[in-house]
């Protein structure tokens, strides 16, 4: 009967223990449970580039259960709270990924597109590829996801706006992507998930297509081509930057009045190089933190553009690049408790009514009339997408990593994750570097009550000695 115990309260400790689901309430992420403020400290993971995605042969990001493994512990221990996956098939199962990330208090940030014919919005021939057949992908996707808790959000496009000709024709269609995507999670998720818009830095187009996306047309945020959210791609902070070398004071101007959530889909300048992320320290100070929610630094592996912080081996390998140890001072010096702890402000904001006087670039398109929903999409809308792959929380039985894993310095390392509690996702350890002399390396240090402590730091005991209690009163 003891047995029978253990191995229920094994069971128990794995599967039970979730993040929290995120809300949006004005400008803000927030705990659906506890009100505090949410900052998103991600990174972008997409090992492998648009190489990794093959959905014919059953591969993308989040496919292998041992690679997450050995990338989940490592960004815990670096403190990473989100990742952002480009390209993911609705068809492929995701559970045992999407399982391990919210062990550990990571959340996803989800692209709906993906780099094939027929994936996403042809930015030279909108209309032509705004169809049925498109809209009912995305839609998979939303159900590949939607029963994950730390799905945060769905991107309904990124970058697709780039230029003033683009600017012209393309801020319909995201418009009308975005009121698809939130008219089906609205009838098939049983909460509601984020949708909005990751755009590109260009000083030409970047607040009126803010402005375009983020406007009304019902006079208030019901109206459900409205993105919930905003992000932007920026490597505007290169080196030893500064708050306004950088133009992040510009930014902060621009955004302030923002009536939804805005943060860095993507930052990391990589010239010079190794980097420093002398921005780290801005970007959650109180300069920004006002205005924005945080970012994600581009990317988690090196692929061929040189931005990443691990270099992954053929035979799954992996060794820390001096960006890795170079994020984590970074991240180590920040009082999350601060940034992480305090309660949402500006939680009620009015959404600017869309009128053409939001649009400030002469080509930039200022009619807010959108295209009608495909025929045929509607049908999806109404009656869901058939024969879907629905994901689900399944039990996370292996933590400890099985890959060679080596810090910059050469030595290996030994990893495993640590589950968190309940309610939690994840925040930097207060950890040294890789280059520290010892051979391992957890990715959880013993608990602390120093203000760089954070969830990484909480074990699951008074979860599990519950559960001892309580399944022994059922089994006795």
């Amino acid at each position: 009967m003891f047995t029978q115990t253990l191995a229920l309260l094994a069971l128990y400790a794995h599967t039970a223990l979730a993040v929290q689901p995120l809300v949006i309430q004005g400008s803000n992420f927030v705990n659906s449970v506890t009100g505090n403020r949410y900052q998103i400290l991600g990174v972008a993971y997409q090992p492998g580039g648009e190489a990794g995605y093959k959905p014919q042969s059953g591969e993308d990001p989040l496919s292998n259960g041992d690679v997450c493994l050995r990338d989940a512990a490592l960004m815990q221990r670096l403190g990473v709270n989100a990742i952002r996956v480009y390209n993911v098939s609705p068809d492929i199962n995701h559970d045992e990924c999407a399982s391990i990330f919210n062990a550990v208090g990571i959340y996803m940030l989800l692209d709906v597109n993906a780099p094939f014919s027929g994936e996403s919005i042809n930015r030279g021939d909108p209309e032509s590829s705004y169809t049925a057949s498109y809209l009912n992908r995305t839609f998979a996707v939303v159900e590949a996801f939607k029963n994950y808790p730390n799905t945060l959000l769905f991107f309904a496009g990124n970058e697709v706006i780039n230029d003033v000709p683009t600017g012209a024709n393309i801020p319909p269609y995201m418009r009308a992507v975005t009121r698809d995507l939130k008219n089906y999670i609205a009838k098939h998720s049983t909460r509601s998930i984020p949708v909005g818009y990751s755009a590109a830095d260009v000083r030409d187009t970047l607040i009126d297509t803010w402005n375009y996306l983020q406007c009304t047309t019902t006079g208030d945020d019901s109206d459900p081509s409205r993105v919930d959210l905003f992000a932007l791609n920026s490597y505007s902070w290169c080196g030893d930057s500064t708050f306004q070398t950088s133009s992040y004071d510009t930014l902060i101007s621009d955004f302030q009045s923002t009536s939804v959530p805005v943060f860095f889909s993507e930052y990391g300048c990589n010239k010079p190089s190794p980097r420093i992320f002398t921005e780290v320290p801005v970007l959650y100070g109180p300069l920004m933190t006002p205005v924005m929610s945080g970012g994600l630094v581009y990317e988690f592996s090196q692929e061929t553009s040189n931005y990443g912080l691990v270099s992954i081996a053929s035979n799954g390998s992996l060794q820390l690049r001096q960006d890795y140890d170079a994020l984590q001072g970074q991240y180590n010096s920040l009082n999350l408790t601060a940034i992480q702890g305090s309660r949402a402000e500006n939680t009620s904001v009015t959404p600017p009514t869309c009128n053409s006087t939001l649009i400030l670039e002469s080509g930039f398109n200022n009619n807010f009339t959108i295209p009608e929903t495909p025929s045929g999409a509607q049908d999806i809308i109404n009656n869901g997408v058939s024969s879907s792959n629905v994901g689900k929380l399944v039990p996370v039985t292996n933590t400890k990593v099985s890959q060679v894993v080596q810090g910059t310095n050469g030595q290996t390392m030994d990893l495993s994750i640590t589950v968190l509690a309940d309610d939690q996702s994840n925040t930097p350890s207060g950890q040294t570097s890789s280059t520290a002399p010892t051979t391992t390396t957890s990715s959880a240090p013993a608990a602390t009550t120093s203000k760089k402590s954070g969830a990484t730091n909480l074990k699951i005991t008074s979860c599990a000695l519950l559960a001892v209690g309580f399944l022994a009163v059922i089994l006795l």
